[in-house]
């Protein structure tokens, strides 16, 4: 079963945690566990996604920035 933002939140580990905390936190589990069994070239295109994905979201073309590729 897939966990929802809302179980990362809820998560007995968070739960007592500042609001600040418990959002910093509850993305560290998540991405720990989206990347739990990668190879480091499925890591890397993971998070150059995530890093586009986000750019996207604030109207940044992301064509024009160079990511990271583990080759260079």
């Amino acid at each position: 079963m897939t966990k929802t933002w809302d179980d990362y939140m809820n998560d007995p580990r968070v739960k007592n945690e500042s609001m600040g905390l418990r959002i910093t936190h509850a993305m560290r589990f998540k991405v720990q566990d989206d990347i739990e069994g990668m190879s480091t070239a499925e890591e890397v295109a993971y998070f150059n996604e995530m890093g586009r994905a986000t750019l996207l979201r604030l109207g940044i073309t992301p064509e024009h920035l160079t990511l990271h590729d583990e080759n260079t």
